[in-house]
C-alpha cells in the first residue's frame, strides 16, 4: 500500500504529504493513508490547473433579468394558492416528502462554540434550533399521519457532537427510523502559489467542508438518497438550519413545485435593500441561477424598475425543493456540481514541521454550491414568500445590525403574536407569547385553540 500511495502522490506532484512519516506512529501513519486515499487527486490536479479560468460575473451580470416567478401579488398566477396546496397536502400525506437540514455550520459567528443547531434560540422557551425544527416536523406528522424523514447534513467540524446532541435529547422527539445524519464531504486546501496540498498536522491534511453543494454526493454517499427511494420519496424539502422560520414542508410551495414539473423549486423573498448580502436570483438567457452579492456590482444591484422598486429583486433564503429523481440524475451523470475556488488564510505546516499562521491569504479552498443545481435543471421555478413568515435568519451577534438572536426572536414573536391577535385575544404590552408547533402549527389553528379570547399579561410558552 505504501509504494503505490508514493506512486500515486509523485504522479500527482504530492509527494511532500509523506515527509514525515517517519515519525509517525503506525496509528498515526494510518489516518494519514487514510485521508490520502479518499481524496481524488485526478479532480484536484485538474481543478488547480484550471484556476485561472474565472467566470466573468461582471459580464453576466450585465446580462441578468428578473427570474420568472410566482409572486406574492400576482393577481392571476399560473396556479392557484389553493390549487397548490391541495397538491402539497396530498403529496405529504402520500409520504412522497423528505427533509433536508443543512447543519454543518458551527455557532462562531454568534460567539458559540458548538453545532449552531444547538444554539438556544426559543424566544421564551429556550428551545435549541435544532428542537424547533424538529417540533415542526412532529407537528406536520400528526397532522397528516404520516412519518416525514429528516435528514441532517453535519460536516467533520460538528458532526460527532450533532450526534450526541440527538442521542441525548431523544431525537428531539422523532422516531427512530425518521431521523437520518450524514456528513458532507471536504476537500483538501492547497497553497495558492504551488497547487499542492497543506498538512494541518503531520499526520493529517488540512481539509475544509466541501460547501453546501456537497449535499449531493453526500445524499449518495450515505445512502440516504436510495433510502428515500425505498421509502417513496419524491420530493426533498431543504432548508439551513439557522432559519427557524424555514416551513418546513410547506404545501403550497410543495404543490408549486408538483404544478409546474420542476426539477427544482426556489423560495425567495424581496430584498430589503441593494447590496443586501443574499443570494441574487436571476435570469440570464433565459435560465435561471444565482450571482452571489459579492459577485454583483454595486451599479447593478442598485438598478430600479420605473415604480422605484429594484430590477433585481430575488433573494435567496436558501429554502429549495428538488425532485429526487433529478438529484439521483446529477449523481448518475458522474459530471456533479462545479467546485469554486476560494482565497483564503489556511494555517499549514512548513518543511520544517512548524505551524505557519498566515497574515494574510495563501491557500485556495474548493467548495460546491447548491443553487448550481438551478442552471442543470431541465426546469426550475421560483416561488415569492413572504419574509415575516418564511425568514428570520440568526447568523451574527447581537452586537450587529441583521440577522442577530434579537432580530430573530423578535420575528417569531411577531408572527406567533399576530396569529393570536387574529384569533381576538390579546397581549400586554411588552409581553412575549411563544407558540409550539405541537400547540398550533399555524394561526388557523390558533384560531381553534384559543375559540375563547385570553388576554395574555406574562411570558408564557404555548406548547
Amino acid at each position: 500500500m505504501e509504494t503505490s500511495l508514493i506512486s500515486k502522490l509523485k504522479k500527482y506532484g504530492q509527494a511532500q504529504l509523506l515527509q514525515f512519516a517517519d515519525q509517525l506512529s503506525a496509528t498515526e501513519l494510518d489516518q494519514l493513508y487514510r485521508q490520502i486515499e479518499q481524496v481524488d487527486w485526478q479532480q484536484l490536479t485538474a481543478l488547480a490547473k484550471a484556476s485561472d479560468q474565472n467566470t466573468d460575473w461582471n459580464q453576466l451580470a450585465n446580462q441578468a433579468e428578473p427570474p420568472p416567478a410566482i409572486k406574492l401579488d400576482d393577481v392571476s398566477p399560473q396556479v392557484s394558492r389553493q390549487t397548490a396546496t391541495q397538491l402539497g397536502q396530498q403529496a405529504i400525506r402520500d409520504g412522497k416528502v423528505a427533509v433536508i437540514l443543512v447543519a454543518g455550520g458551527q455557532g462562531t459567528r454568534l460567539g458559540f462554540d458548538q453545532p449552531k443547531g444547538m444554539f438556544s434560540i426559543g424566544p421564551v422557551s429556550g428551545r435549541s434550533l435544532f428542537q424547533m425544527h424538529c417540533d415542526r416536523l412532529r407537528a406536520i406528522t400528526r397532522r397528516y399521519r404520516v412519518e416525514i424523514p429528516l435528514l441532517v447534513m453535519t460536516s467533520p467540524a460538528t458532526d460527532h457532537e450533532t450526534r450526541q446532541y440527538f442521542e441525548h435529547e431523544h431525537r428531539c422527539g422523532l422516531a427512530e427510523n425518521q431521523l437520518s445524519i450524514f456528513c458532507q464531504g471536504t476537500m483538501p486546501a492547497v497553497d495558492a502559489a504551488t497547487g499542492q496540498a497543506l498538512l494541518a498536522t503531520k499526520n493529517s491534511l488540512a481539509l475544509s467542508p466541501d460547501g453546501h453543494g456537497g449535499l449531493v454526493s453526500a445524499l449518495e454517499r450515505s445512502g440516504c438518497l436510495q433510502q428515500a427511494a425505498g421509502r417513496g420519496v419524491e420530493y426533498l424539502y431543504y432548508a439551513q438550519v439557522d432559519n427557524p422560520l424555514a416551513p418546513l414542508c410547506d404545501p403550497e410551495l410543495i404543490g408549486y413545485h408538483i404544478a409546474t414539473a420542476s426539477q427544482m423549486t426556489t423560495q425567495v423573498v424581496k430584498k430589503r435593500f441593494a447590496q443586501e448580502k443574499v443570494g441574487n436570483v436571476v435570469a440570464i438567457d433565459g435560465q435561471v441561477q444565482i450571482i452571489e452579492y459579492s459577485d454583483l456590482p454595486d451599479r447593478v444591484a442598485e438598478q430600479c424598475n420605473p415604480d422605484g422598486s429594484l430590477k433585481l429583486w430575488a433573494g435567496n433564503i436558501a429554502i429549495h425543493v428538488f425532485d429526487r429523481q433529478f438529484l439521483q440524475s446529477v449523481v448518475d451523470s458522474q459530471v456533479g456540481l462545479p467546485f469554486h475556488r476560494a482565497l483564503k488564510k489556511v494555517p499549514y505546516l512548513d518543511s520544517t514541521g512548524q505551524c505557519v499562521e498566515p497574515q494574510q491569504a495563501n491557500a485556495i479552498k474548493y467548495e460546491r454550491f447548491i443553487f448550481d443545481l438551478l442552471p442543470i435543471a431541465q426546469r426550475a421555478m421560483v416561488v415569492e414568500g413572504d419574509p415575516t413568515c418564511v425568514f428570520a435568519p440568526v447568523k451574527n451577534s447581537n452586537q450587529a445590525n441583521l440577522d442577530t438572536p434579537k432580530t430573530c426572536q423578535q420575528a417569531m414573536l411577531n408572527q406567533f403574536h399576530q396569529w393570536i391577535q387574529s384569533a381576538g385575544s390579546t397581549i400586554e404590552q411588552g409581553v412575549s407569547v411563544e407558540i409550539s408547533p405541537l400547540w398550533a402549527l399555524d394561526a388557523q389553528e390558533t384560531a381553534k385553540r384559543l375559540s375563547n379570547p385570553v388576554h395574555f399579561s406574562v411570558d408564557t410558552f404555548l406548547s
